[in-house]
């Protein structure tokens, strides 16, 4: 008989729900689902704001005329800053779900990003020193953190047939936050010109204060989820973790990086003015948001390994299309080429993300467990790993950033950096071939009742 969830209004400050046991068929049934549904949606909505805000210079570098004094390797420094901090911070981030309770981590993580959207609106004009401008980008690094928070509390809401679906949901759902901000910034250079910054500022301070506001009143803690050192330093032990964290490199880590430079380097290889960069950026990002969830489904239906494949090598493909563009130098050409890879980076977020509980699982049943002991052991250490997985991931998009700004300043083009990114993709498909496919040493994530060796469905 499934235990009825407690909550607790008054527990440590917030709404806390005491029994959580989402493997079990009838509580998922009953009561579970629409509980895990509504977080789910209010995650989305903060972590949507938090990409927002983190990749916010992604637009101002934008408006950052000739007047600002800042020349295009200075404008890939600062987007490459707010990478950083946004990886960095993914670590303490993770953690912070057990320690406070998704729904309270979830209001003060939201709250956090006033500090870099009132801090930019202050200092947005010309005149201000660049490092100035470091600093302010390096703060709005926090909005990177609130997706590794964001991914370990819903990874715990979900079991682990919905965690494809629902991991690529919330993922997807914030990534959308990317071309949000692009497309605000499109319409204010195009309503009120490129001298104008404040105002895509004043659009997302009252909109962080609603994300908030939401967390607060609809969302939950879950008590059973706490912080484990052991599993955090056996996550930190376990190959799978750092395998996945290069994989994850080259599916994220393109997607945020390509996300931040994408509008830069149609300003600074082809010449495009601010309002026609804008006018291009965002479709990229958005079309790599919405088929995040795909790639979740998929990884459900055909296992994560063999969609995560297959995309790496479409990528690579993708690369060679970018790169033979930026040879002839045809736009046309390099947007097909981009906007490809831009589609496979949300595919294969989508993937990788799907792999990481579905490998720990699979380790728990090589290790002779079953039903739920193996299901808390996926959950504890795909929970741990997430977020080391994530921080490694998003520095991805800080190398992609510094990769542009070494190759415009020694060659004038981001070709060499588009290569390093072929030859990079090319590797990725060769270690998920030999780990999780030639001889798939992770035991399949089938019925119990059907061990399996051969592909990892992971």
């Amino acid at each position: 008989m499934t235990a009825p969830i407690t909550t607790v209004a008054a527990r440590k400050g917030g709404r806390w729900i005491e029994h959580w046991d989402p493997e079990d068929e009838t509580f998922w049934r009953g009561t579970g689902e629409p509980i895990a549904r509504r977080n789910l949606l209010f995650s989305v909505l903060s972590e949507h704001i938090g990409f927002s805000i983190w990749t916010l210079w992604s637009v101002m570098v934008l408006f950052m005329g000739p007047e600002y004094g800042v020349d295009p390797a200075g404008k890939f420094f600062l987007i490459a800053t707010a990478t950083l901090v946004g990886s960095i911070v993914r670590v303490p981030y993770t953690f912070a779900v057990a320690r406070f309770g998704g729904r309270n981590w979830t209001v003060f993580s939201a709250l956090m990003l006033l500090l870099p959207t009132v801090a930019a609106f202050v200092v947005m004009e010309p005149g201000t020193s660049y490092t100035t401008f470091m600093v302010v980008s390096a703060l709005t690094g926090v909005g990177g953190g609130n997706f590794a928070s964001s991914m370990t509390n819903i990874n715990a809401f979900f079991p682990l047939r919905k965690k494809g679906w629902a991991l690529g949901l919330n993922a997807g759902g914030g990534n959308i936050g990317v071309p949000v901000v692009q497309l605000v910034g499109l319409l204010v250079i195009g309503v009120a010109g490129a001298s104008h910054p404040r105002i895509v500022l004043g659009v997302y301070i009252p909109l962080i204060i609603v994300a908030a506001v939401c967390a607060a009143l609809f969302m939950d803690n879950l008590a059973p989820v706490r912080n484990d050192t052991g599993a955090a330093k056996e996550a930190v032990r376990d190959r799978h973790t750092w395998i996945m964290a290069v994989l994850y490199v080259g599916t994220f880590g393109s997607f945020i990086g390509y996300s931040f430079a994408f509008g830069l380097v149609l300003q600074t290889q082809f010449g495009r003015t601010p309002l026609q960069a804008a006018s291009i950026t965002f479709i990229g990002p958005l079309l790599g948001s919405l088929v995040r969830p795909v790639g979740g489904m998929l990884a459900d239906r055909h296992g994560g390994a063999r969609i995560t494949l297959w995309n790496f090598a479409a990528m690579a493909a993708a690369t060679g299309v970018v790169v033979f563009a930026s040879v002839i130098e045809s736009l046309t050409v390099f947007l097909v080429g981009f906007v490809a890879l831009f589609l496979l980076t949300g595919l294969g977020n989508g993937s990788t993300y799907k792999m990481i509980p579905g490998i720990f699982q699979a380790r728990a049943l090589d290790q002779g467990m079953s039903g739920e002991a193996a299901a808390a052991y996926g959950r504890r250490l795909s929970g741990a790993s997430m977020g080391l997985i994530g921080a490694v991931g998003a520095l991805g998009g800080l190398a992609i950033n510094l990769a542009f700004r070494q190759s415009f300043q020694t060659a004038g083009t981001g070709t060499a950096a588009f290569v390093a990114f072929l030859v990079f993709y090319a590797c990725c498909y060769v270690l998920t071939w030999a780990v999780y496919l030639r001889r798939a040493p992770v035991r399949s994530v089938q019925a119990e009742s059907e061990p399996e060796f051969g592909y990892a469905r992971v």
